[in-house]
């Protein structure tokens, strides 16, 4: 696998637990409202095809992959209920360069490997308006920086105002890239802790 392993991530309101197959059965009824595909396209997945998808998912990428794909369920912490879930896609990035000074001979060195990550959230309509996307994303962002991951994008529908809004309170701002006719919104590079 390229880059971290999921691991469970917690915050005062939600638990952000690695993806699993089983969870395919309490996520299928989270994620059936097909107004959650406005921006996205496609339909909701039935249960099986949900198991299917988690599986696929689970299993990672082929190992002459390079970019592995990281995914938690969001529960409440109050009660474990699963509102939604929240994924992050760790491919390599361009190595960053140090170039020595003109008396040392200009010298450029390639840094070292870098990663970059395409993040996403999704909370099913009735878990929706209370903050948990924006408070899954964040945690997801804290827990990418601490294992020194500074590169962050989101792919985000023009019309998608909701995510819009979540990539803006996270700190994520947009590009004038596209990708797929949505706009890229990368987050401003931080040091890491």
């Amino acid at each position: 696998m390229y880059g971290p392993i999921a691991a469970t991530i917690r915050t005062q309101r939600l638990v952000l637990e690695p993806l699993a197959v089983h969870h395919a059965d309490e996520m299928a009824p989270v994620l059936a409202d097909r107004r959650l595909h406005a921006y996205t396209g496609g339909e909701p997945l039935t249960r099986d095809e949900l198991r299917a998808r988690y599986a696929h998912l689970v299993a990672g990428s082929a190992p002459f992959h390079q970019e592995s794909w990281l995914n938690w369920i969001v529960r409440r912490a109050r009660d474990g209920q699963a509102v939604g879930y929240v994924q992050a896609t760790v491919a390599p990035a361009p190595p960053g360069f140090t170039v020595a000074p003109p008396d040392a001979g200009s010298t450029v060195t390639p840094g070292p490997p870098r990663h970059r990550v395409s993040v996403a959230w999704v909370i099913g309509m009735p878990y929706q308006g209370f903050g948990f996307a924006t408070e899954a994303a964040r945690a997801l962002l804290d827990w990418l920086a601490a294992h020194g991951i500074q590169d962050v994008v989101a792919t985000i529908h023009p019309e998608n105002r909701a995510s819009e809004a979540v990539a803006s309170k996270i700190g994520m701002r947009p590009t004038g890239e596209t990708s797929d006719e949505e706009i890229v919104w990368r987050l401003p590079r931080r040091a890491c802790p």
